[in-house]
């Protein structure tokens, strides 16, 4: 009876001693690349250089280190991504998009007549 009670002792430590593993985290889809042709007049711009070419956004949101940008013409949506420091265009986006998933450089233009 005394070897039972130590090997359930034995066996309860042991159970306890037992390493604990954290649940893994959720795996996140890496999102696609942005399309290869991003438009010259835009893609490394500061901040600064945007607001004076395009104005002020309708719309901003920062996400960690990246700030979207988005404005609004009669016709179509323009969203640049700013990232760094200072924060420069890195990547541009339209909708309704251009051919081959490209920002369609008729909204570009379209949102660079209306500041003029």
């Amino acid at each position: 009876m005394k070897k039972s009670i130590a090997a359930l002792f034995v066996l309860t430590l042991a159970g306890c001693a037992a390493p604990q593993r954290a649940p893994s985290p959720p795996t996140v889809p890496i999102p696609s690349a942005p399309p290869v042709h991003e438009p010259d007049t835009f893609t490394g711009l500061q901040a600064a250089q945007l607001r004076a070419l395009a104005g002020a956004p309708a719309f901003t949101r920062k996400d960690g280190a990246t700030e979207m940008w988005r404005y609004d013409t009669a016709s179509c949506r323009a969203f640049f991504f700013l990232t760094g420091t200072p924060p420069k265009v890195q990547h541009v986006e339209t909708v309704p998009r251009g051919p081959g998933n490209d920002a369609d450089p008729a909204c570009l233009n379209a949102l660079r007549a209306k500041r003029s």
